[in-house]
């Protein structure tokens, strides 16, 4: 009788790596739960990670910089077209239709919102350009 070992070799290897597999998808059983932790640690564990002081900062600047941003436009842009207009305050500006009892459109209010929208988003813009280059995120 006559043991071929090369080909002993090769399954041995083959069960070895069945075997491999076999433990790698064999579900482990369930670490233990933490033990439960104090409120204040939950709650200084919820700020670390969830990055609450973060959003909160950030809200808090961006309603100051809505304001700020209106108040430049209301304040300082706007009333240079309105020097330019008959009537001065051209946010008031009103398209009337004749159809029915009329239908009346603030176009003036709207442009004002859109440009108000467009010089808070460029500010922004600007805002979050310099942040990215000081390594900010």
């Amino acid at each position: 009788m006559q043991i071929d070992f090369d080909h002993m070799t090769v399954e041995n290897d083959i069960l070895e790596e069945l075997k491999k597999i076999r433990e790698a998808v064999t579900p482990k059983a369930a670490s233990p739960a933490p033990e439960p932790k104090g409120l204040v640690a939950e709650f200084k564990d919820f700020i670390g990670k969830a990055g609450v002081l973060g959003l909160a900062i950030g809200f808090i600047m961006g309603t100051v910089i809505g304001r700020v941003v209106t108040a430049l436009v209301q304040d300082l842009i706007m009333p240079i077209p309105g020097a330019f207009i008959a009537g001065g305050d051209w946010r008031k500006a009103v398209v009337t239709i004749p159809v029915g009892n009329g239908m009346s459109f603030g176009v003036g209010d709207f442009i004002g919102v859109v440009i108000d929208f467009l010089i808070i988003a460029f500010v922004i813009f600007v805002i979050a350009k310099f942040g990215r280059k000081a390594g900010l995120k």
